[in-house]
């Protein structure tokens, strides 16, 4: 079954229903078992987190196993459904859309308070003592990092590796979300999940920075503002990816982003990034949104032509060497 049309299909599932928030959903199954095998496996020592992330992938990967040999026998139409259904659960180009322009609305109707709750719910710092400038820079910042692993880096793990390189994929990224924090339950045991998702991320979040500076002369934005800023400012976040995305989306709009931020009751002080003396204001957020969908389109249309000129099947590019 080639893969080109149930990619197509599925992403263009993603931008017109986002993810459904009350029926099951891969990722959120994926999410309880990272919970079940957290709770059997917890300990404050790194070799606990080793078990846990092998315990999540090898799960994941008998699943994944079981469900190939079954969809071996069934029709290739209902194949190439369940493919497509999963290529769309991967993807958050709408979901990220839709969360983010809760925050937006909230600032435009003067409502700080809920601006500052729906942004709780897409960022890991502290955000209820943040000013408007604070809401507004953190939503960006969020918007450029979440473009590489919410859509960036699984359509690139679906071109290599087809629709389980995608499911892997999310799953080391979620593990990553829920166990890769520096606080003192999870410095340790978390360590080993978020440095593979460090690594599996890294290319896609350069690849993430330079969509932007593409798209952005397409949509009035600055292109070479964003090369430049990412060149310059890209190495500078504690992350060894976030702040490639950020910075070329800083270079964009040309305001500054980073700067300090509180976690866990603690002051985190992030370098800034971006020029200094424009902080974002009301209507970044949209030209944000133009550069989101045009980096996710420029992406998948990349990833279909490569498919589709492959004849690649379920398992991506790495299926034509087999």
């Amino acid at each position: 079954m080639p893969l080109a049309y149930p990619f197509l299909l599925g992403y263009f599932l993603d931008l017109i229903l986002g993810d459904p928030p009350h029926r099951p959903h891969p990722v959120r199954l994926i999410g309880r078992l990272c919970q079940f095998w957290e709770e059997f496996f917890y300990r404050p020592n790194i070799w606990a987190g080793v078990w846990y992330w092998l315990a999540v992938m090898g799960t994941i990967g008998a699943l994944i196993w079981a469900g190939a040999w079954i969809l071996a026998w069934l029709p290739p139409l209902i194949a190439g459904a369940v493919a497509t259904y999963f290529i769309y659960a991967a993807l958050a180009t709408r979901a990220l859309h839709l969360e983010s322009r809760r925050v937006d609305e909230a600032l435009a109707e003067g409502d700080l308070a809920g601006a500052r709750q729906s942004l709780s719910l897409v960022v890991g710092r502290q955000t209820a003592h943040l000013s408007t400038e604070e809401v507004r820079r953190a939503v960006l910042e969020t918007i450029a990092e979440n473009l590489g692993d919410g859509v960036v880096a699984p359509i690139f793990y679906g071109l290599l590796l087809g629709v389980p390189g995608m499911i892997l994929y999310k799953a080391v990224n979620t593990m990553d979300s829920m166990v890769g924090y520096k606080n003192y339950r999870y410095l340790a045991f978390g360590r080993l999940p978020a440095r593979l998702d460090d690594l599996l991320s890294y290319l896609p979040a350069r690849l993430s920075a330079f969509l932007i500076a593409a798209v952005a002369p397409w949509v009035g934005l600055d292109g070479a503002g964003a090369l430049r800023i990412m060149w310059r400012d890209g190495r500078k976040s504690s992350s060894p990816n976030a702040g490639w995305p950020e910075a070329a989306l800083a270079g964009a709009l040309g305001v500054r982003l980073g700067g300090p931020s509180l976690y866990f009751g603690q002051t985190v002080e992030k370098p800034f990034i971006g020029e200094p003396g424009r902080p974002p204001k009301e209507g970044d957020y949209r030209k944000a949104v133009l550069l989101l969908y045009g980096a996710s389109a420029l992406m998948a249309a990349c990833t279909f032509l490569i498919l589709a000129a492959t004849q690649a099947g379920p398992l991506g590019l790495w299926g034509l060497a087999w």
